[in-house]
């Protein structure tokens, strides 16, 4: 069976934890397996007006065979335009303060513009060794918008062939395009001086503040439809594509 016949879709309904529901879909591709899910809490969400939500998003790559899978360029995601965005008042972070530093000191000098966490892991092919693998704890901090566009910076911390800090620039950019009202890339940064391969990416926004004596979230939902949907779309170095279309369910109060 050829490359691109060999594809499998499996779609299946994942309970994550308590009050959360998400869409998971696992993609055979060849040699290739993805899986990935969107979740989105808590599920009672306004019919009118924004609440606070926490988003979380876990993308694992592997291999039918268990070999080394192919290298991670980037992750797109399309967000449900029944959602905003609020960084009023949410303290930034630059790129010159974050350089160099290790998780810990990072959260240290930007942790009142830490929005959200999440957990990095790689696999690493050098010559000459073993493959083995890698992790970093991933932070994601508010930063000064770039031309009027909420901006995030993530941070990640490797320790091969040498120390440093990988700092990723995140836009969200606004766009209409049906069900989908914001456009996020994510370009994942050489791993392990480009032997290292991606095999999970996650992340969860959860940031709420009190602003006027109400909650307000870094990420704000309402609910329509009876969802809220996610499209992703991860691209490898090799050229092959994997979209996924991904739906959080979420209903009215009472």
């Amino acid at each position: 069976m050829s490359h691109l016949r060999k594809i499998l879709v499996i779609a299946s309904f994942a309970a994550l934890c308590v009050g959360g529901t998400a869409y998971a879909i696992t993609i055979e591709f060849g040699n290739t397996v993805i899986s990935t899910t969107a979740t989105v809490q808590p599920r009672e969400l306004p019919k009118r007006g924004y609440a606070p939500i926490s988003l979380t998003s876990i993308t694992r790559i592997g291999t039918m065979d268990h070999t080394t899978p192919s290298t991670l360029e980037t992750i797109e995601f399309l967000v449900d335009k029944h959602s905003t965005i609020d960084t009023k008042g949410v303290p930034v972070c630059t790129m010159t303060k974050l350089a160099g530093t290790t998780p810990g000191q990072a959260r240290k000098r930007c942790g009142a513009a830490l929005v959200g966490t999440g957990l990095g892991k790689a696999v690493v092919t050098m010559p000459g060794r073993a493959p083995f693998k890698i992790s970093s704890p991933l932070s994601f901090f508010n930063a000064p918008p770039t031309n009027g566009r909420p901006t995030l910076i993530a941070h990640a911390y490797e320790t091969v062939p040498s120390p440093q800090a990988l700092l990723v620039p995140i836009v969200v950019e606004r766009v209409a395009r049906g069900r989908y009202g914001y456009r996020i890339r994510v370009d994942i940064p050489e791993i392990a001086g480009g032997f290292g391969a991606a095999t999970l990416a996650e992340a969860t926004i959860d940031a709420v503040r009190k602003r006027a004596g109400k909650s307000v979230g870094y990420l704000n939902a309402q609910c329509s439809g009876g969802r809220l949907q996610v499209e992703g779309h991860i691209l490898m170095t090799n050229g092959d594509r994997f979209p996924a279309t991904l739906t959080s369910p979420c209903h009215f109060p009472g």
